[in-house]
């Protein structure tokens, strides 16, 4: 980023900041060309400033803030189209759009430097170095991912921490503003893809195919139903085409019919009674659903009760047995009388 790589320094200039897993920050200077021509030809000389800065525990973000306490955005290159056809013959010059001022003058003689690790936060003065405000984030802990992001036209330093806690701090002042117990870590993969973005809002893969969207912003939570959107555009069916002779002659092609056309009564006569007549329900897939939970009860009561009747039919046909061998019995008897009495006269008995 651009800023004082030294306590002496007047200007700024093209610095690197790196940090280390032991909490030392480290600025190396960048001397670049001051043409493109010469950027060709030219190296970008990288030397060590001698400024060195440390923190507890692993450095998470850097961000520099200027003398008002505005974000000051990484300067970047405009992407212009090569093959467009308004160049013509004339070749555009590649430049290096800066956000920060060019001077110390501009800047009210210093920058905010923002650092946060995995313990602390820090914020120095720039050029001179100075700690201005310090915040312990945890001591039974350590923070998986800070981010400094706008919020409500101000900056913030958002960070997660591994016991799922998600908290914000003030810049540069460092004051505590938010600290809610979010999500325990349970999945790895939240660790490895959880990230702050502007706006009070934050995301991370909750599946390998599934996005997990969050907002930590009253302001973000109001406006959540208008900002949803649709994933299809109804579009109204056109009317199809007028079918000429010739080409439906020699056009090779399958005709779509309908299927009130072919089978329908206006074409094909009424139907007979024994015939099948599909009648479509009202209610769409609510309907079927509902009748179908419905349907779903009526059957499980519909086997409770054959339960029941199968018990009630065991003891049925144990009785229908009995009375069967009873009435067999009472057959035998009647036949063996009819047969004792068969030949004998009435004065007889």
């Amino acid at each position: 980023m651009e800023s004082f790589a030294r306590k002496n320094d007047s200007t700024v200039s093209s610095c690197l900041w790196v940090g280390t897993g032991l909490g030392m920050v480290i600025i190396l200077s960048l001397n670049l060309p001051s043409s493109d021509d010469l950027r060709q030809s030219e190296p970008v000389m990288v030397s060590p400033s001698g400024t060195v800065l440390t923190l507890k525990g692993a450095v998470l973000t850097f961000a520099c803030l200027d003398c008002m306490g505005t974000l000051t955005r990484q300067p970047y290159e405009a992407w212009r189209d090569p093959h467009s056809a308004d160049d013509g013959d004339k070749t555009r010059k590649r430049k290096l759009v800066m956000h920060s001022p060019s001077s110390s003058q501009d800047m009210s003689d210093h920058q905010f430097a923002v650092i946060c690790s995995e313990k602390q936060a820090k914020v120095f003065s720039l050029p001179s170095q100075t700690c201005l405000y310090v915040h312990n984030i945890t001591e039974t802990s350590f923070l998986l991912r800070a981010d400094v992001v706008t919020l409500c036209n101000s900056v913030c330093l958002a960070c997660f921490c591994a016991n799922g806690h998600i908290m914000t701090l003030s810049l540069p002042s460092l004051r505590p503003l938010l600290d809610i117990n979010y999500l325990p870590i349970t999945d790895m993969r939240i660790t490895r893809t959880f990230c702050f973005t502007n706006e009070g809002q934050a995301l991370y893969l909750s599946s390998p195919t599934e996005i997990q969207r969050l907002t930590y912003s009253q302001e973000m939570c109001d406006n959540l139903q208008d900002m949803l959107g649709d994933l299809f555009t109804p579009v109204e069916t056109p009317e199809a085409q007028n079918r000429g002779f010739l080409k439906g002659l020699f056009g090779g092609s399958g005709q779509a019919f309908d299927r009130e056309e072919l089978f329908g009564e206006a074409t094909a006569g009424k139907a007979s009674r024994s015939l099948a007549q599909h009648i479509p329900g009202s209610g769409g897939i609510e309907g079927v659903r509902g009748a179908a939970g419905g349907v779903i009860g009526d059957l499980t009561r519909a086997r409770i009760a054959l339960d029941e009747r199968g018990q009630k039919l065991g003891e049925l046909d144990e009785r229908t047995a009995s009375m069967m061998a009873s009435a067999e019995a009472f057959s035998k008897h009647a036949h063996e009388v009819m047969l004792k009495y068969k030949d004998k006269k009435w004065y007889q008995f």
